[in-house]
């Protein structure tokens, strides 16, 4: 079973649900458990391949984003917990839209954060040329520098050192597990579009995510149930880079959709 960490179990709270991104941690939510963990539990999920999870060789079948969402589905049933909000930074956000593909009814609002929906042109370039170097060259140092041009700016350097610092205790064959399935990306997406259109979802990117933003504007113009927020001065890792901001927007959304997740009311879309 997956590692986490639980803070709070009071039953009477709604559970937080925190996947965090491509050689990250629960520690890069650390703001968000602080001012969340009063009003909610919070369970951080380490994924596979990821601190004391399993490695992602460890399954008896090829590894998938739909294999990482089961596990932590898993995690939901361990804790007796039918249903919960989700917030997901960049792959947390990705494993999300796999669980909403798969089992939209554990999910009561999803917060996406630096998500990912599609390759554009500049990251299957990146995507080709980690190809090229993943098995001469040492993987934190082609994590390194993917963090460099998916974070390049001076105020992106909180972020961009804490996945780097984060990354290093990850093996190299967990790293080129994940990095392996980048190119599903976009299916995932396509199947959450399909299977849940009531549940409530928050999209949050950084105005200089350049990388990433365009095409989530473009996937997200006609989803149902789905708003979007751009913060400005802001790269990919959202919840670092202004997490007072994010916070606000992930908290004022929860608790408006709180009492329309049981009724299937269906919200706007809003850019």
């Amino acid at each position: 079973m997956l590692e986490y960490k639980l803070f709070g179990n009071d039953k009477a709270r709604d559970y937080i649900i925190l996947l965090h991104g491509i050689g990250g941690s629960s520690n890069i939510f650390y703001k968000q458990i602080k001012a969340l963990r009063d009003s909610y539990n919070i369970v951080a999920i380490h994924l596979p391949g990821h601190k004391n999870s399993p490695s992602i060789v460890s399954y008896n079948k090829p590894f998938s984003f739909e294999v990482a969402a089961k596990e932590v589905v898993r995690i939901l049933d361990e804790l007796h917990i039918k249903k919960a909000h989700f917030i997901g930074i960049s792959l947390g956000s990705v494993i999300i839209h796999s669980i909403l593909s798969k089992s939209p009814e554990r999910v009561k609002t999803a917060v996406l954060g630096g998500v990912i929906t599609k390759l554009t042109l500049g990251s299957k370039i990146l995507l080709t040329l980690g190809r090229m170097m993943k098995n001469v060259t040492p993987h934190i140092w082609l994590y390194s520098l993917f963090a460099h041009i998916l974070m390049p700016k001076h105020n992106h350097k909180v972020s961009r050192n804490a996945f780097i610092r984060e990354a290093k205790s990850m093996k190299r064959e967990e790293f080129l597990g994940w990095y392996n399935l980048i190119q599903f990306i976009s299916s995932t997406m396509s199947e959450a579009k399909e299977n849940a259109s009531s549940v409530p979802k928050l999209y949050i990117t950084g105005e200089e995510d350049h990388m990433f933003k365009k095409g989530l504007k473009s996937d997200i113009k006609h989803l149902a149930n789905a708003e979007l927020v751009i913060l400005e001065r802001c790269g990919h890792v959202v919840n670092i880079d202004k997490p007072e901001e994010f916070n606000a927007h992930v908290m004022a959304f929860i608790q408006e959709n709180r009492g329309l997740v049981n009724n299937n009311k269906l919200l706007p879309t809003s850019m």
